[in-house]
């Protein structure tokens, strides 16, 4: 679980996977699609045709306290979107 941090599991993502075959990660930020590529492979026992990155920068947040104003930022992270080649499919519900 070095590259893969978790798997996105919503509704938009889930409706990705019935009709694209497109899954979600988040991965580590340092991580390239050959890495992610390769990762995916290993784990899930899948052929991977195509990987797409996007990184996001942490918003800035800020509050007021009687202290003052404390301002800080979110994590940045990154995600990955994959692309299964033919039938392949990933089942994150089966371990439950």
């Amino acid at each position: 679980m070095g590259i893969l941090i978790k798997p996105i599991v919503t509704e938009k993502m889930t409706g990705q996977g019935e009709k694209l075959n497109r899954y979600g990660f988040i991965v580590d930020i340092n991580a390239n699609k050959i890495e992610i590529k390769k990762a995916v492979e290993q784990m899930y026992g899948v052929s991977v045709k195509d990987v797409n990155t996007i990184r996001y920068n942490g918003k800035v947040r800020t509050r007021n306290t009687k202290s003052g104003v404390l301002t800080g930022r979110d994590d940045r992270y990154k995600k990955a979107y994959v692309t299964l080649a033919g039938e392949d499919k990933i089942d994150f519900y089966s371990n439950i």
